[in-house]
């Protein structure tokens, strides 16, 4: 009798895996590639405001700081309160963002709205939060397939919403192309409701936060994995904002821009699957350090060799192969050093580095193609901090920490 209870009182749809994993992908998503197309407003709104570049992208930069900072808050909110809250409350947040956005005629307004707005809504609403929900809420026999799938739509944002956006401004204008956007990102709201559920706390090994910090700065090899990821974000955040009026710069045509962004995000749904593929197989660090010496090369050829579509095309599907590939070595480096325990914060502020990176890039890119026009200075630059993020890597000991056996 109680055996023929669960079939008799199955769970309801929205509670089911398949539905959970389909909800999540499609917040992910949307949440990734709504902001990845940001790059292609660049222009449109700095020319019909007189702008200069800088006031666009320092709020865009100041959208990735927050993104780092309320990351780690966001996640502790989660296990707390649970995902969907959490998701819920980010969605709204970011299509607040896009909404004053779109009727934003004055740098603070672009500020407030790209910047502060935006940044907080992506962080509640981010797919970090997402694969946290699927860890809790999918079996364990589907969880690892569930984030690899959940990272991959992440990626396919960007590959479907960049020319979506682009045909939203060439039809409509940047104005209500974000107000649609605006309307898009609202469609985040239902899909959080099947991400509801917060943490169990079992854990064998228990250590203090502080004590966790504390171990977690003194290890050599984890500050070297700080100072590498500050290059990811650099790199990332750059090319992201800047590329599409880079290319129109060029002499190239704006839809081509986003076709480049579009191409970047296809490349990563294979870069970053394969890269967690090999890292199970293959030392994480060397794997790294090639990674961030490969963009280096594919930088350099871009910036030298002469522009054309083709060489546009080439070099976004490359650095999209090169782009989150990153990120699963390095959590998995993280969880290698540390556990499981206290994962989220410490990879948190291995992120929040990959943040201020992202800051620096974005600014910079603005910053110095308004004082000399050109962009020149910023992709060598981006060419060095390969270079420094392949040796950086380098040294790093794949080891977990030694702790006493008796801390129980």
């Amino acid at each position: 009798m109680t055996a023929s209870s669960p079939a008799q009182d199955p769970l309801p749809f929205w509670r089911a895996t398949l539905f959970i994993i389909a909800a999540g992908c499609l917040l992910a998503l949307l949440s990734f590639g709504i902001r990845a197309s940001f790059g292609l407003f660049l222009e449109p709104m700095s020319s019909e405001f007189g702008w200069g570049r800088e006031v666009f992208a320092i709020a865009i930069a100041l959208q990735n700081l927050l993104w780092g900072l309320a990351q780690p808050v966001a996640g502790a909110f989660a296990d707390r309160y649970g995902s969907g809250r959490v998701l819920t409350i980010g969605a709204v947040i970011y299509a607040a963002g896009l909404f004053i956005m779109a009727n934003a005629s004055t740098p603070g307004l672009l500020v407030l709205s790209a910047g502060v707005l935006v940044g907080l809504g992506v962080a509640g609403a981010s797919f970090a939060i997402v694969l946290a929900a699927f860890t809790r809420l999918v079996s364990e026999d589907k969880r690892s397939w569930a984030l690899g799938i959940g990272t991959a739509a992440g990626s396919a944002g960007q590959f479907l919403m960049v020319p979506l956006g682009q045909s939203f401004l060439s039809a409509y204008g940047w104005s209500m192309a974000l107000t649609i956007f605006g309307f898009i990102a609202l469609c985040m709201v239902p899909c959080a409701a099947a991400l509801t559920g917060r943490s169990n706390k079992t854990s064998q090994f228990h250590q203090s936060v502080g004590a966790a910090l504390s171990e977690a700065f003194r290890h050599p090899s984890y500050n070297l994995l700080v100072a590498g990821f500050f290059v990811c974000g650099f790199h990332v955040a750059f090319i992201q904002v800047h590329l599409p009026a880079y290319i129109t710069d060029m002499g190239l045509n704006a839809g081509l821009a986003a076709w480049a962004l579009a191409l970047v995000g296809g490349g990563n749904i294979i870069g970053a699957y394969t890269s967690g593929v090999l890292g199970g197989r293959y030392s994480k660090k060397y794997l790294l350090s090639g990674l961030y010496l490969a963009r280096a090369v594919v930088i350099t050829l871009f910036i030298t060799l002469p522009i054309s579509e083709f060489s546009v095309l080439a070099f976004s599907l490359a650095i999209g192969l090169l782009w989150l590939s990153t990120v699963p070595l390095t959590s998995g480096l993280v969880a290698q050093f540390f556990g499981t325990q206290h994962m989220a914060m410490l990879f948190g502020i291995v992120f929040f580095s990959h943040q201020i990176g992202a800051f620096l890039g974005v600014w910079m890119g603005g910053y110095f193609f308004d004082v000399t026009g050109s962009y020149d200075l910023v992709w060598w630059v981006s060419v060095a901090l390969g270079i420094f993020a392949a040796a950086v890597h380098w040294p790093i000991r794949e080891q977990s920490v030694v702790r006493p056996a008796a801390s129980g």
